[in-house]
């Protein structure tokens, strides 16, 4: 990857589950996780965000925002929240991805022996400043969040 820690992350403005905009620079002076995911509803990606979820008591009391993205709408992305009482924001990256892609977190993937183009599984934590902070490539999506507290020092 050629974004690397102490980097600027990448501004950003996304929609949310509720069509409002989010922007990564109105979150400056906190730290933020931002978690790239393939699909909602997916065993894979629920596994992912119900471990934030299950955590969130502990990113919350060191007020640390949590995005995940996906290509999603804004109504899967409401379901998905609902079904699963997730307690924080899903951001709308639409096709072509801009944000996944400055993030070198959208290209080319394989599955089954075919070739296509979709979200890989990464994950950014963003200092206060907006500097890269932790980066991680490879996701274990059950234990991801329990990886990033464990890895601030906050477990």
């Amino acid at each position: 990857m050629a974004l690397q820690i102490g980097d600027a992350a990448p501004d950003f403005s996304l929609p949310d589950q509720n069509g409002d905009s989010v922007s990564l620079a109105a979150l400056k002076g906190q730290r933020v996780v931002i978690y790239f995911y393939p699909k909602d509803d997916t065993p894979g990606c629920t596994k992912e965000a119900c471990n934030f979820r299950d955590r969130w008591s502990a990113f919350e009391r060191q007020g640390i925002q949590v995005l995940g993205i996906s290509k999603d709408g804004a109504g899967s992305h409401s379901k998905f929240i609902g079904k699963y009482e997730l307690p924080f924001t899903l951001l709308t990256d639409a096709e072509p991805c801009p944000v996944a892609t400055a993030y070198e977190s959208y290209g080319l993937k394989k599955f089954m022996g075919k070739e296509y183009l979709g979200m890989m599984r990464h994950t950014f934590v963003i200092d206060a400043e907006g500097k890269i902070e932790v980066l991680y490539t490879k996701v274990k999506a059950e234990t991801m969040a329990d990886q990033i507290l464990t890895d601030l020092g906050l477990a």
